[in-house]
């Protein structure tokens, strides 16, 4: 077990940003950071990274948390895995209690498919560099390939022994069990024969984001018609192939600092681009491209580039996958290599600068792309021509974005010289296909050039004006306050009092003392949570600290607490437009205030709600009520006095 020193030590380290950044291409905005959201699908970044409070918030999904639940919801860690990878990230030394029986207990079969896998990555790797087999074979193979030691050992290539039991008989020798190197398909089990997977084959580990290896690509060298020239490790509970990208863990800040991709389609292409000097690179391992993949990439750019060879029967099938990219709003530029040459071969005949003009000078969109390759197929044949030109537009449709679409119509209108009007048409009809299709076909966007305007009805936004004595609310703005400035200090004035000199107070002491004076309790369960946590803070004389206090809360609590210290937008730079504009700290007696007394209102006014009908029954009966009026006069003083408060609030 982690002890709490070294948990102290992490939590003290780690920068949100930093940890965020590894999975998610993020963009400075104000004082925070913005990016796509990697927990849901979206177009529109809304997920927002504060490093000055040190934790993340996206408002489109709601998921938030620091650093070490990012980690934990993000890779599926435990709260001690994820503890461990981010002393790795920062290189602190992990001291350790003796772990409890409970602890062993709690050692997930996920933690330990990924053991087995690493101990596998380094068998193989070892058997390429130190077994005269791997040397002769495997490591011979890969520098005839061109590849360099640097980039051999950057990837972790490894060779598997030609033997039936080589990596079995390692792996049991050093503890780990049968069951589990059959659930990471490393050896197959069939009746009484057990045996590895990959053998005499070049490795290719295929890593996660954390650069943790979940599963192989195996090539074989010799020519045998019954073997398939690659084997790839099936889908486990730490290997998903539609979710996973050969390369990702080597490229991704890469594709984040140059804001682009490049997609291939083979191992050694990925490495070969590597090794010439271009690392925003990344394959599909050979499948077909999934919908999870592009999202993968997507957390970096919204930029790709697919790197064709010269084969049309392989582009033509490959354009489904290029269709997808474009409805999940990504921009999509294609290049295709001279015929008889693919990424690899041409990474190895040119040099870096070379590389780099061919990859820039030769990339087209792809719209242009697939309508030249199509009209290939249909010259002179007028049926092929009008079916090319619904593919064309059934791609156009994909695009989500209007402007976008509008600018492909016009594009393709040139192209194909055919009336930009006949397009828009054949667009219309496609898009309204598609809102048919959709369950609850929502509004039309009012934006869209290829939709009628929305109705009256349709374009009313019908939103519920805030009801300011609503408990909740209240209840909200109270528990924002104490997230945010519970530490700080205000001037009161009791305009009950006789005396109108200011008394100097700590938030948290005022709130939870007027609170508790006034019997006052929360409705909402979340407030609730955090009222109680933090009139024990008050209780114990604690300071407040937000990152500690954040970290004691329960998570559903957590989730709520962070959602309020992080507000959906951000006030403009009015400074440099010389418009003064006072922040919340400077009217804080205002903000502590009010909701306080929008509470006792609504509890003022269902008091005097109850006195009023015990009033007209005494009177109805004609029994008598001079006491009871004498109490509703003295509600409705207070009542008056509470609407002073909640008006004008005096600052001296």
């Amino acid at each position: 077990m982690i002890n709490n020193t070294t948990k102290q030590q992490i939590l003290d380290t780690v920068r949100i940003e930093e940890v965020v950044g590894d999975f998610v291409s993020l963009k400075k905005r104000g004082a925070n950071l913005l990016g796509n959201c990697p927990f849901h699908n979206e177009r529109t970044p809304s997920f927002t990274v504060s490093p000055v409070k040190g934790f993340y918030k996206c408002f489109g999904c709601g998921k938030a948390g620091d650093s070490i639940t990012f980690v934990m919801e993000h890779e599926h860690f435990t709260f001690p895995e994820a503890l461990r990878y981010l002393a790795k990230k920062y290189s602190i030394a992990i001291e350790e209690e003796a772990p409890s029986a409970e602890f062993i207990e709690q050692q997930t079969q996920r933690e330990n498919l990924f053991t087995v896998t690493a101990f596998a990555e380094k068998f193989y790797q070892d058997y390429l560099w130190e077994n005269e087999e791997g040397k002769a074979i495997g490591l011979s193979y890969f520098r005839e390939r061109g590849f360099t030691d640097d980039v051999i050992r950057r990837f972790h290539l490894g060779f598997a022994p030609e033997k039936w039991d080589g990596l079995l008989t390692a792996a049991e020798a050093a503890g780990h069990q049968q069951e589990l190197l059959e659930k990471t398909g490393l050896i197959i089990v069939q009746e009484n024969k057990k045996y590895d997977r990959f053998r005499g084959r070049v490795i290719f580990p295929i890593h996660n984001l954390t650069g943790r290896v979940v599963a192989f690509g195996a090539r074989i060298l010799k020519t045998d018609p019954k073997s398939p020239k690659y084997l790839n490790s099936p889908e486990t509970e730490i290997y998903y192939k539609s979710k996973n990208l050969y390369g990702i863990a080597q490229a991704r800040k890469s594709i984040s600092a140059f804001d682009s991709c490049y997609l291939v389609e083979g191992y050694t292409d990925v490495v070969s681009m590597h090794q010439a000097g271009i690392e925003n690179v990344v394959a599909s391992s050979g499948t077909a491209l999934t919908i999870e993949q592009i999202r993968l990439i997507g957390r970096y750019t919204r930029n790709i580039s697919v790197l064709y060879d010269g084969d049309p029967a392989g582009i033509k099938a490959s354009l489904r996958g290029i269709d997808l990219i474009l409805e999940e709003g990504m921009n999509v530029r294609v290049v295709l290599f001279p015929n008889g040459e693919d990424p690899d071969s041409y990474a190895k005949r040119v040099s870096t600068e070379e590389l780099k003009v061919f990859l820039k000078e030769q990339a087209v969109d792809f719209i242009t792309f697939k309508t030249k390759l199509l009209l290939s197929d249909a010259a002179g044949d007028p049926i092929k021509r009008a079916a090319l030109i619904r593919d064309i537009v059934e791609t156009i449709a994909k695009v989500p974005d209007a402007i976008t679409r509008s600018t492909y119509i016009k594009h393709t209108s040139d192209l194909m010289e055919m009336s930009e009007t006949v397009l828009i048409g054949e667009l219309n009809k496609i898009l309204r296909q598609q809102d048919k299709k959709r369950e609850g076909t929502p509004p039309p966007n009012a934006g869209d050039p290829f939709l009628p305007p929305p109705t009256e009805e349709e374009f009313q936004e019908h939103e519920e004006p805030i009801n300011y004595l609503d408990a909740t609310v209240q209840e909200e703005e109270i528990i924002r306050v104490l997230l945010h400035y519970a530490e700080e200090q205000f001037d009161f004035v009791d305009l009950g009092s006789d005396e109108n000199e200011p008394t100097r107070h700590r938030v948290i002491d005022f709130v939870i003392s007027v609170l508790r004076d006034d019997g006052i309790h929360f409705t909402n369960e979340a407030y609730a949570g955090l009222l109680a946590a933090f009139s024990v803070q008050f209780d114990e004389g604690k300071k407040y600290n937000q990152q500690e206090f954040l970290q004691e809360l329960d998570p559903v609590v957590k989730n709520t607490a962070i959602h309020l210290l992080t507000p959906p937008y951000e006030l403009a730079d009015w400074a440099a437009h010389q418009i003064e504009v006072r922040d919340e700290k400077t009217i804080l007696h205002k903000a502590v205030i009010d909701p306080i007394m929008y509470i006792k209102k609504k509890q003022l006014g269902k008091m005097r709600e109850e006195l009023l009908q015990q009033l007209k029954a005494r009177i109805e009966a004609e029994l008598p009520y001079d006491e009871l009026l004498e109490d509703f006069n003295s509600l409705n003083q207070l009542q008056a006095q509470l609407n002073r408060y909640t008006n004008t609030v005096i600052q001296k």
